[in-house]
């Protein structure tokens, strides 16, 4: 795991001065605080890198690294979980050291970069450059789990593992704002691939390889997507519950391999109560490591408590009140290092902090969620699907019906969306249209940038077909902000975080799974909760979830009001295009009790708060 910084430039162009360039990489140097490195790799080429040694410690395991040949440099950020297997697969018997880097440079002289590329099941971002053809390529995993971003001109490439080190970059910091991707981001409160902000700024997509050719070619491709039409299903619930289970143990034991400690994130929930579970199996000393508060609607702790004893497995609570907290806030909040407005981003930093005292790499449960339908939304949409075909007169008369004949147990306001893909963009936007249009009133005219097509599925009559199509936007969508707002959380710990769901080989498993076995009223997730059920039958299934978040609506009205409306109104707002009077309006709203702003207020705290 590291945080890293490279610099191409294609035209004759100078480069960056050294000195300029490590204080850009110095911006990166939490996510890898153990050694910092610097190579100019060619005469227009100049890579920098900051390590956070997990996989063979030694200097055998630094980078930059070129390949045995020297025909490749790269660098390299995330862990690859089958190196040693794609070692067996290769006559090579001169390895300085046992790193997984070393492993993708010898793979690439092998194989070379897509067949790779295709090899890895990890977590990566890489950045490739072949000598021999001059061409530098830039190569994200295919669920998206560690980021990777640039900036692009025509003349000079620069990638890294933080956005803000694209924008600080001195041909990008004088850009302007792309009006399209602001409106994004203010409407789904976080920056999805392929967008920065910024003119000229962009992400590697999930799955995605970027070729630069000597010329300044660019070509990109898509080298894994997450499929939507997959035809074999298991049906069986008995079945699938035994396949699933028999691939997360292989997933963890593979995730646990490391030079360092390792240990689990545990909250009260299913994903990463499965996930200790597995572990126990392997790792009998394994810490897990939960955050508790004093807020009832939130706290998970005791639950947590009970998954920890049942498995007899050390577990390390750090109970906070609010004031312990909000003591963080400012802390948590330097760690967003791009445009960022999720406020679970506060619990997030403290168990990552909490974890970092005794382990540096922790086992995560997220990805559970969107691979076996575990949110309500998948309901909230599909329990309206005999009628979403309908015209709308007629909808809004049914939905009007079923409110005054049963308080809309039936059918629910999502029925009056356009469409069902709408109806679930819509469930991820906490920022009203008519607060919007009053803030940024030049944004109503602005459409979205055509390249978003997360949400762009046609109406199904057919249950299996929707999930499908939903599974997929909330792959590339929520799952992409909450991977986005882990990685930002922890790094900024010297924390690396693997997310066992997210393995090639349990991505693969869940798409075996019939959707209806976990569909309907109160069966999110139903797959998962009766295979924890055998495995922790000592804790009962939990009926009322709670989440991993705090209670942001009455800090904003107490401890944190002096300190939001001092960022917003002492901000200079004009320059998002943003209506100084409109955000007033609004934390009055707010503050005087008037409504629950929480979500447009902290994405824009968040968005002022980047620089």
């Amino acid at each position: 795991m590291c945080g890293f910084l490279t610099e191409f430039n294609i035209s004759s162009k100078k480069s960056l001065e050294k000195s300029i360039f490590l204080s850009l990489l110095n911006l990166s140097y939490k996510r890898g605080p153990d050694n910092q490195s610097y190579s100019c790799v060619a005469p227009n080429i100049q890579m920098g890198f900051n390590r956070l040694s997990i996989m063979d410690t030694s200097k055998a395991g630094g980078q930059p690294m070129q390949s045995p040949n020297k025909k490749y440099s790269i660098v390299f950020n995330g862990e690859i979980y089958n190196h040693l297997e794609l070692r067996n697969k290769i006559n090579y018997t001169s390895y300085r050291g046992h790193s997984d880097t070393e492993t993708i440079t010898v793979c690439l002289e092998a194989w070379g970069v897509e067949k790779t590329v295709n090899a890895l099941n990890g977590m990566f971002a890489i950045v490739i450059y072949n000598h021999q053809d001059q061409e530098l390529s830039l190569v994200r995993d295919f669920a998206g789990v560690k980021p990777l971003f640039y900036g692009w001109d025509g003349n000079t490439l620069v990638a890294a593992s933080q956005y803000d080190q694209i924008v600080k970059h001195p041909v990008y910091s004088k850009k302007t704002i792309n009006p399209q991707v602001l409106k994004l981001y203010l409407q789904q409160h976080f920056l999805p691939a392929p967008f920065g902000l910024y003119e000229d700024t962009f992400q590697v997509l999930p799955g995605e390889i970027i070729t630069f050719n000597k010329r300044g070619l660019k070509t990109h491709r898509r080298y894994w997507e997450l499929p939507v039409n997959q035809a074999a299903y298991i049906t069986d619930s008995q079945e699938a519950e035994s396949h699933i289970a028999s691939i997360l143990d292989q997933v963890v034991e593979r995730q646990l391999l490391s030079d360092v400690p390792v240990g689990a994130f545990l909250s009260g929930g299913v994903d990463s109560s499965l996930i200790g579970s597995a572990i126990k199996k392997y790792h009998k000393n394994a810490q897990l490591f939960t955050i508790g508060s004093d807020s009832k609607t939130h706290d998970e702790s005791q639950r947590a408590q009970q998954f920890a004893e049942a498995l007899d497995l050390q577990q390390t609570l750090w109970n906070l009140n609010a004031k312990e907290m909000l003591s963080y806030w400012d802390e948590a909040m330097t760690s967003l290092h791009e445009p960022m407005a999720d406020f679970s981003v506060l619990p997030t930093y403290l168990v990552s902090k909490l974890a970092k005292k005794e382990v540096s790499v922790a086992l995560s449960g997220d990805g559970g969620d969107e691979l076996f339908f575990g949110y309500e939304r998948f309901w909230s949409v599909g329990k309206n699907i005999k009628y979403q075909h309908y015209p709308s007169l007629l909808r809004k008369g049914l939905y009007g019906i079923d409110k005054y004949a049963s308080g809309n147990k039936n059918l629910n306001a999502v029925l009056l969306s356009d469409s069902q893909a709408k109806a679930q963009q819509g469930l991820h936007s906490r920022f009203r249209k008519e607060w919007l249009d009053a803030i940024a009133p030049d944004l109503a005219a602005i459409p979205l940038p055509m390249e978003y097509q997360v949400y762009s599925y046609k109406n199904s009559k057919d249950p299996r077909t929707l999930l499908k199509q939903m599974r997929h936007a909330e792959f590339y969508g929520m799952m992409q902000k909450t991977l986005r707002k882990v990685d930002l959380a922890s790094m900024e710990n010297s924390l690396e975080v693997r997310v066992p769901f997210l393995d090639k080989q349990m991505l693969e498993a869940s798409l075996k799974i019939d959707p209806l076995l976990s569909y309907g009223g109160g069966r999110q997730k139903q797959l998962l909760k009766d295979l924890l059920s055998k495995r922790i039958p000592s804790v009962k299934e939990e009926t009322n979830k709670k989440g991993f978040s705090i209670p942001l609506s009455g800090w904003l009205r107490q401890d944190l009001k002096e300190v939001v409306k001092g960022r917003l109104m002492d901000s200079d707002l004009s320059k998002f295009g943003l209506e100084k009077k409109g955000v007033e309006k609004m934390l009055h709203h707010h503050f005087e009790g008037k409504g629950d702003l929480k979500w447009p207020i902290f994405t824009l705290y968040a968005l002022t708060q980047f620089k």
